[in-house]
């Protein structure tokens, strides 16, 4: 399923993603993570629930126009049950327009860093991230990439994270990689490592998954004229080459159509 939203009669949409990979659950074939359980988001803005209870709290304002269209590629029918609520009333002036675009690299190519947003151009505010890591070939410390803001036409990062770990608030290995040895998941209001999928608890040397998110609810990053954004695929070891699978969320003053264009159905499959 295609998931896409068209703000004020707009011909291209400024939201565009596969379903689960919207409420980040972009590996939705597994019902179960590492430790046998449902993977559950539970944050502020996204839930997601047992049994596909797929929840997004996010405000999307608009003044005339809204459709949201569901797109199914698949090749059989498939049923859809959903609930759209909303209210009408005066919106503020200064609200944005809700945007959501997707992004994969399967693998990353080493040497550079992977695009999670890029392409945007006037004023707006960041809001978001969620992201699907598939390790590929030996694991190491796969969390040493650097998360960097560019804002407004800056050549050097405008804001520049440590660790991918210290990025989605965790660290030392999303756990403890040298008492515990083993990755911990958490889901809290604003950031989290809600799943880990694959059927070792081990630390490393297995072709684990993991589905992450960060919202800046709390800690907007606005910009007047662009905005890009990138995280580096990195390790103890230096670049890596694994799965990447990410949806970018951000507000604009006015709508835009999505940056990227979504991959082709035979590249869009998860495993």
């Amino acid at each position: 399923f295609i998931l896409r939203i068209y703000w004020e009669n707009n011909e291209q949409p400024s939201v565009e993603a596969p379903f689960s990979a919207f409420f980040g659950c972009a590996y939705d074939e597994n019902f179960s993570d590492r430790d046998g359980n449902y993977p559950v988001l539970n944050s502020a803005t996204m839930l997601v629930a047992p049994g596909r209870g797929f929840n997004s709290y996010f405000e999307m304002p608009f003044r005339k126009h809204c459709r949201i269209t569901m797109e199914n590629r698949g090749e059989k029918p498939e049923t859809l049950f959903y609930m759209i609520s909303g209210w009408y009333g005066e919106i503020p002036e200064n609200s944005g327009y809700f945007h959501a675009t997707y992004r994969q690299e399967h693998p990353v190519q080493k040497g550079r860093s992977y695009v999670i947003l890029d392409g945007v151009h006037g004023k707006g505010c960041f809001a978001g991230v969620t992201l699907a890591s598939g390790m590929n070939g030996h694991n190491t410390c796969w969390v040493e990439g650097e998360a960097k803001m560019y804002i407004d036409g800056d050549t050097y990062p405008t804001m520049n994270y440590t660790g991918t770990e210290d990025y989605f608030g965790g660290s030392y290995g999303f756990g403890n990689d040298i008492y515990l040895n083993r990755y911990q998941t958490f889901s809290g209001l604003y950031t989290g490592l809600y799943a880990i999928l694959g059927d070792t608890k081990e630390m490393y040397n297995h072709q684990k998954r993991f589905m992450l998110y960060r919202w800046h609810v709390k800690d907007p990053v606005y910009f007047d004229e662009d905005f890009k954004m990138t995280i580096d695929n990195l390790g103890w070891t230096g670049p890596r080459y694994d799965d990447y699978t990410s949806v970018a969320y951000w507000y604009q003053t006015e709508p835009k159509p999505v940056p990227f264009t979504l991959p082709e159905d035979k590249e869009l499959i998860m495993e």
